[in-house]
């Protein structure tokens, strides 16, 4: 299973073929990252490096190919550039010798379309300047910032470098806060863990993980067990959690243990909550009751992981939600941030799973195909806990307003 090491902002580097995106990303890295050459078109399929900005901490640069690629292995080159769109923060468009037209209106539309922000570099300063001209046609065409520099020469890198972290969105690095508004110092957190063939060996899986560490760093108290350990820890403890937290897949047996006044929750929920749509999400839920035969169901998975009879994604929630509904279902799943084959309005319910290996921005755009179409949207947790009754508790937590989850 991946690491959660592309849970970094992305950083998209983007232009015509020969304006210099490698050897921009050359100087910023401060190494030989990228191939160099002055024959058009050397960059083919996206390649990503991770690099340190101070100001913004770890992040990953992705080098793209020309926008202008020709032929039709061009084509194919300039659909994986414009597919690295919906997976980044922030874009960088490098432009040089003082073209901006098409090629360059047509990446801005998918930027504005993804609500990416992004700057725009004048790249080959030593070569030839930005002209007043393509300044009043750029500006004339968008707000952008616009800044120039020449990374042969080394010239206004570290101003470049300022105006990247001032133009990525805090939201795709600052620090995780899964609990921060509703847990306070001192306060004991319950987290359940069930132990099967999916969890990793000798390891907490990431968003236990990063539950446990959120709950240090709020400075409260963390109580970790296995679902099965629950019963006999209120029949030898005193203690009483101020919020128990479960996975997803033992809501059923866990919510008839966990007296009612506890609030209980689910990492799953946690996830949604921090990343997702939440009230697309639990407004999607209701679609599990409407379903009819021969219905699609697509399952979005956002890490590669080795299957096992036990997979939550691909066999447990198909398996209950054909119970749930009694109807005669199709299924489908597509992995990590892969093209999804089929068009998504062949779907009437799309499922998202936590989205812990993903950035926020990646997980939304990978979801807006689905909501801009009006299909129903929901993630595991939800889904789960709407099949199971209880979702109005699990929400109860974070939701004031409860009548979101009634029909």
């Amino acid at each position: 299973m991946s690491k959660g090491k592309d849970n970094k902002p992305h950083i998209g580097i983007y232009g015509r073929r020969n304006v210099g995106k490698s050897s921009f990303i050359n100087a910023l890295t401060g190494t030989e990252t990228a191939i160099i050459s002055t024959i058009a078109g050397t960059t083919t399929d996206p390649v990503k490096k991770s690099i340190e900005i101070f100001g913004i901490g770890p992040a990953i640069l992705i080098d793209t190919a020309g926008i202008d690629d020709v032929g039709e292995l061009g084509k194919k080159r300039i659909k994986k550039t414009l597919e690295t769109i919906t997976h980044i923060d922030v874009a960088i468009l490098l432009i040089s010798n003082n073209n901006f037209d098409t090629f360059e209106y047509s990446l801005i539309q998918e930027f504005d379309n993804y609500e990416v922000d992004y700057i725009i570099i004048h790249n080959k300063e030593d070569v030839e300047k930005l002209s007043n001209s393509t300044k009043i046609k750029i500006k004339q065409f968008t707000n952008a910032p616009i800044e120039t520099c020449s990374v042969k020469q080394s010239i206004n890198i570290g101003e470049v470098i300022e105006l990247l972290k001032i133009s990525t969105p805090q939201t795709a690095y600052q620090k995780t806060n899964l609990l921060g508004d509703i847990i306070s110092k001192n306060e004991i957190i319950m987290l359940i863990t069930p132990v099967d063939s999916e969890a990793p060996e000798g390891r907490m899986i990431l968003p236990q993980a990063m539950t446990i560490r959120d709950v240090l760093d709020n400075n409260a108290v963390n109580i970790v067990l296995k679902e099965t350990e629950v019963e006999a820890f209120f029949q030898k403890s005193t203690l009483k959690p101020d919020l128990v937290i479960t996975d997803s897949q033992a809501f059923n047996f866990v919510n008839k243990i966990i007296p009612r006044e506890i609030p209980l929750t689910g990492f799953s929920i946690l996830f949604a909550r921090m990343r997702g749509p939440f009230n697309d999400y639990v407004e999607g839920a209701k679609k599990i009751s409407k379903l009819e035969d021969g219905n699609k169901i697509l399952i979005l998975e956002s890490c590669v992981h080795q299957v096992s009879c036990e997979d939550i994604g691909r066999y447990k929630i198909p398996k209950w939600i054909s119970k749930f509904s009694g109807k005669e279902l199709v299924f489908d799943v597509a992995a990590g941030l892969t093209e999804i084959k089929n068009p998504i309005t062949d779907y009437c319910l799309v499922i998202q799973c936590g989205g812990c290996m993903i950035t926020k921005k990646q997980l939304l755009n990978r979801l807006k195909p689905a909501l801009d179409a009006n299909i129903a949207v929901t993630n595991y947790g939800i889904a789960i806990a709407y099949m199971n009754g209880i979702l109005e508790r699990a929400i109860e937590p974070f939701v004031k307003n409860l009548s979101v989850v009634h029909e």
